[in-house]
């Protein structure tokens, strides 16, 4: 076998959406949620935006949730941090109507599935900017579970975010596993196939591409769920 690991991304693979309808519905209700609290609406999404480009920029030192709120908390003041379990509650509550926007694909689970029976162990690498309790939402949204997942990456054990190369080297370090063992599979060309200069192997999922710079997507294995199978199909059976 050819391949031991798959790394699957979440947002816009394994669960369909347009990343800027997700975004602006999970801002809508994020800043209607938590108005009565104080925040103001345009200062809360600017707030949450900065938070994130600095998780972005996280160099390892801390976790992506520390960060977070180290820059959360400079905006707001450290009353903010009282009001994490009102946070983790929207995730909880209202977080669910952010469902409708999205998609679903039956071939996500399938396809999961279908790697765990051969016995190949599966990775959940999703940009690790939300909390756990947002990501196991949008994972049963995809139609599976957690515990489908050997690891599945948030905030709170991540210290790196894509497109940063450590953040995949982080995954392969906890597997135990050689890059060159790996597959990852994702739909943004600039996070996702980064992956292939760590030696790992890639498939671009097409159906809801993001490609901002506009790169030769030939350069990599591509196409639809079917072409993913057969892709991977070929894989086990070298």
């Amino acid at each position: 076998m050819s391949i031991k690991a798959v790394l699957f991304d979440l947002d816009g693979t394994l669960l369909p959406m347009d990343q800027d309808i997700f975004i602006k519905a999970y801002f809508k209700g994020i800043s209607t949620k938590l108005a009565p609290l104080g925040y103001d609406p345009k200062q809360l999404i600017g707030a949450i935006w900065t938070g994130t480009e600095a998780m972005i920029r996280n160099n390892g030192e801390k976790s992506n949730e520390a960060v977070f709120w180290d820059e959360f908390s400079k905006i707001f003041g450290e009353k903010c941090r009282e009001d994490e379990p009102h946070f983790d509650e929207f995730y909880r509550t209202d977080f669910q109507n952010v469902r409708s926007v999205c998609g679903f694909d039956k071939n996500a689970a399938k396809t999961v599935h279908k790697l765990k029976a051969a016995g190949v162990r599966v990775v959940l690498a999703t940009n690790p900017i939300f909390p756990a309790v947002a990501t196991q939402s949008r994972i049963a949204w995809a139609g599976l579970t957690p515990e489908d997942f050997e690891l599945y990456t948030t905030y709170e054990n991540s210290r790196y975010s894509k497109p940063n190369p450590k953040y995949y080297t982080d995954i392969i370090d906890k597997l135990g596993v050689d890059a060159t063992e790996c597959l990852m599979v994702g739909n943004d060309v600039g996070d996702d196939m980064v992956a292939k200069d760590l030696g790992m192997q890639v498939f671009l999922l097409t159906d809801n591409l993001i490609n901002k710079d506009n790169v030769d997507v030939s350069a990599f294995p591509n196409g639809d769920f079917s072409q993913l199978s057969a892709f991977i199909d070929n894989l086990l059976n070298k």
